[in-house]
């Protein structure tokens, strides 16, 4: 079986320095916001080109905070995109806001940022783009929005840890970036976890109190915040994977690189990286008018594959909104993941390539 995740292979790599990392925290008897969550905050938001980090519960939370601690709420709106995970757009929700979704380029299947202007009313208060699978959206024309009409811009960066724009590492460019360290994410805990980082001192201010009952100080509450903390042990685990974080990116692109060549000749799209872009490939995404024909062969030769996402947010029961984004419903009924995963071996690339040749 070929996987699409392979967390033994991590764990088999890097396996003596997870267990260290555990058993610094065990013995301190400190489990909640202590030196390894501190300490991370500053590796990752220094990683990231950013100076300030604030671990919380989830990368769904890491948004929500972002957007609230800009005083977003009720009768807001955010623009963002339909094809994401349902997470982008629950985020928003929780705050009392409205996503406002806008469609996505046909090339690089994220935001297309000429589709923005049109949708900015005297409701919109944040933009929120998604640095989906690993790719950097356009920012630069959404910064010029940004400082045109004061409408910050908020990177929903959980399937980007490393990806650049421009030579700039993602999260660290808006006002604040929303990071999710979910298992399967290319820098992933042992659980669930994310992070917000921002240069903005008032911001971090505020999300520190967020993720906390609202303290300024302990059993002193000052605004309505929530219980929404990075634990130590994830934090721990999280500092021994950051080291590792370049190299499995690099491996990700090295798998990309060789896909890209030997499913020239094939039936699929495969994914492309803009000059501006570096691209970490948290999916390799190829498309194809029989996707689930091919979902079916490969599995059937023992390759596993997903779909990210077979049903735009907009089309959700829980959302039902009625926007027109056709290019964001042609692709989602096109998308396939194939194994991109750092511990995939050069003979499963070829062979995953040899398989989408046979099942034609």
């Amino acid at each position: 079986m070929i996987k699409i995740v392979d967390f033994g292979g991590e764990f088999s790599e890097i396996s003596a320095q997870i267990k260290q990392a555990v058993d610094t925290v065990l013995p301190k008897g400190w489990f909640i916001l202590g030196d390894e969550v501190k300490t991370f905050e500053k590796e990752f938001s220094r990683y990231v080109g950013a100076q300030y980090g604030v671990g919380v519960g989830s990368g769904t939370d890491a948004i929500m905070h972002s957007l609230r601690a800009l005083g977003i709420g009720r009768g807001d709106e955010v623009i963002t995109v339909s094809h994401t995970s349902i997470a982008t757009a629950s985020a928003i929700s929780m705050t009392g806001a409205k996503p406002v979704f806008v469609d996505v380029a046909e090339d690089t299947m994220l935001m297309d940022v000429s589709k923005v202007k049109p949708k900015i009313t005297n409701k919109t208060k944040a933009m929120l783009p998604v640095h989906l699978y690993g790719h950097p959206v356009d920012l630069n024309p959404l910064l010029e929005i940004s400082e045109e009409h004061g409408i910050p811009v908020v990177e929903d960066c959980a399937q980007a840890h490393g990806a650049e724009y421009r030579g700039r590492k993602v999260g660290g460019i808006g006002a604040l970036g929303a990071f999710s360290f979910y298992p399967t994410k290319n820098l992933g805990a042992y659980g669930d976890g994310g992070m917000v980082v921002t240069n903005d001192e008032e911001l971090y201010r505020k999300l520190l109190m967020l993720r906390q009952y609202g303290w300024e100080e302990r059993d002193r509450s000052i605004m309505k915040g929530v219980n929404s903390r990075l634990d130590e042990i994830q934090a721990a685990i999280l500092r021994a994977k950051l080291k590792h974080l370049d190299k499995w990116n690099e491996r990700r692109r090295k798998n990309a690189t060789l896909y890209d060549e030997l499913l020239k000749d094939t039936s699929v799209l495969a994914p492309m990286e803009k000059e501006y872009a570096k691209h970490v490939y948290h999916q390799y995404v190829v498309r194809s008018e029989g996707r689930d024909a091919l979902k079916r062969c490969l599995e059937k030769e023992g390759v596993q594959t997903q779909i990210h996402y077979p049903i735009p947010v907009h089309k959700q029961k829980s959302f039902s909104l009625n926007s027109r984004l056709p290019t964001t419903e042609r692709i989602s009924s096109q998308v396939l993941s194939l194994p991109v995963h750092p511990f995939l071996h050069e003979e499963e690339v070829l062979g995953v390539a040899e398989h989408i040749r046979e099942c034609r």
